[in-house]
């Protein structure tokens, strides 16, 4: 029998010993490499997914360029023309944009409005997919409100909403200094014009996916959008679509160099860069600390190891007396550990991939029966968990873990190899 074969008929029989301790620390180190490798493809595929999910959502309902002074664009026409020169800009709209009141029978929420042109927008922003209930129509008076906004507000498809706008404070404010210079007057027609609500009918629901946006967001009319907030003839800004979302870093640096401050231009991933740099920032944190629960594992290997080695000690010593050579007896043990390392891993992969798979099943499990939601869409802005397995992540995973273990069992494989067959017969 060569090296090779004797290490591994050894390892192999030691890996099914007759002690039952033996057996239990054997699969209880293999348990714990499964579940470290697990856990791991498990939060990685999740924190990759979620990452991708949200650019997909952000890409889907936000322009890939915005181009703003933070104030008022009053020659918006012109500078679309000028924007619209710029290599792989597609398309533009002008955009009005801002907080407001919105009441529906008693109830009153605080979202966001976004006045748009329905022509020019469909080529920044295709809404109509997102639609799930009435029509895209914004002529005239009508809205159109996210899905969450209007469970909230108990509105549907036709019925009047009441609209309240900040920005007729200033105006607001004027007009009441000027009464109270006047010594009070009861005159206060001038006011309640500034304060009374825009009227509007809900011609449609959309449904972005993203919690923020469905709850969050109700669409416009431009004209609507210029005279909640009176800009008259202006614009907030302009928004931008690019042939290819990820060419809108090279296209906001083609715009600065053509915009005059005030302006400026934000691409999609500026306007998101805070929670997307926060996503990454704990997926590297989750797999450094998972990383440390493999090394944990591996721990769980080289306790097993080293038990085998006290409980062979004799079979140790008897071996070397016999002619057996270093080398073979560390292979004994590094082949155990290895074998350990392959199952823990195989085992791994597939309970982690399965959990991946069903893991909205699961998700929904825990929330009907024990009423425990593992994914908030309030907190995390989706409606299922989103995941994503990167094959590359995987293989590193597993790759990584597995040369963890082995050298896990290494040492101890190195230790037995060193005992004396003359104290280890003795002391037996």
């Amino acid at each position: 029998m060569n090296l090779k074969n004797f290490s591994l008929f050894l390892a192999l029989r030691y890996l099914l010993p007759k002690r039952m301790f033996l057996l239990v620390i054997t699969i209880i180190s293999i348990v714990g490499v499964t579940c470290a490798i697990a856990l791991l493809i498990v939060v990685m595929a999740v924190m990759t997914g979620f990452e991708l999910e949200l650019q997909r959502k952000v890409i889907g309902f936000e322009p890939h360029v915005v181009v703003s002074n933070s104030g008022v664009l009053d020659d918006w026409s012109d500078l679309r023309n000028r924007v619209g020169e710029v290599p792989d800009v597609t398309a533009s709209a002008p955009f009005v944009q801002g907080p407001v009141i919105v009441e529906y029978r008693g109830r009153r929420m605080a979202p966001k409005i976004r006045g748009i042109d329905p022509e020019l927008e469909e080529d920044v922003v295709a809404m109509r997919p997102f639609l799930i209930a009435g029509e895209y129509d914004l002529d005239g008076n009508k809205a159109i409100l996210g899905s969450e906004l209007a469970r909230t507000l108990g509105a549907g498809v036709g019925d009047t909403i009441s609209v309240f706008s900040p920005g007729n404070l200033d105006g607001v404010m004027e007009e009441l200094n000027r009464l109270e210079a006047d010594g009070g007057a009861a005159d206060a027609s001038a006011l309640k014009q500034m304060i009374l609500p825009t009227e509007l009918e809900v011609s449609g629901i959309f449904e972005s996916g993203r919690y923020l946006y469905d709850s969050d967001y109700l669409l416009v009319p431009l004209h609507i959008g210029q005279e909640l907030y009176n800009l008259g003839g202006g614009v907030h800004g302009l928004a931008l679509k690019t042939s290819d979302p990820y060419l809108a870093g090279p296209v906001r640096d083609e715009l600065d160099t053509i915009l005059k401050p005030p302006m400026y231009a934000l691409t999609w991933i500026d306007m998101n860069k805070q929670i997307f740099d926060a996503i990454r920032t704990e997926r590297n944190v989750m797999f450094i600390i998972l990383t440390m629960a493999i090394i944990v594992a591996a721990f769980c290997i080289m306790n097993t190891q080293i038990t085998t080695t006290v409980q062979k000690t004799r079979d140790i010593g008897v071996m070397k007396a016999l002619g057996a050579k270093s080398p073979q007896i560390v292979g004994i043990f590094f082949i155990q550990g290895v074998i350990i390392g392959i199952f823990g891993t195989l085992f791994g992969l597939g309970f982690g991939v399965g959990v991946v798979l069903l893991r909205n099943d699961f998700s929904r499990f825990l929330y009907n029966v024990f009423g425990l939601e593992v994914f908030p869409r309030s907190i995390y802005q989706f409606s299922e968990i989103p995941a994503q397995i990167v094959p590359q992540d995987v293989a590193i995973i597993c790759a990584s873990a597995f040369v963890i273990c082995s050298l896990a069992a290494l040492l101890p494989a190195w230790v037995a190899s060193r005992l004396d067959p003359v104290k280890a017969l003795r002391y037996e």
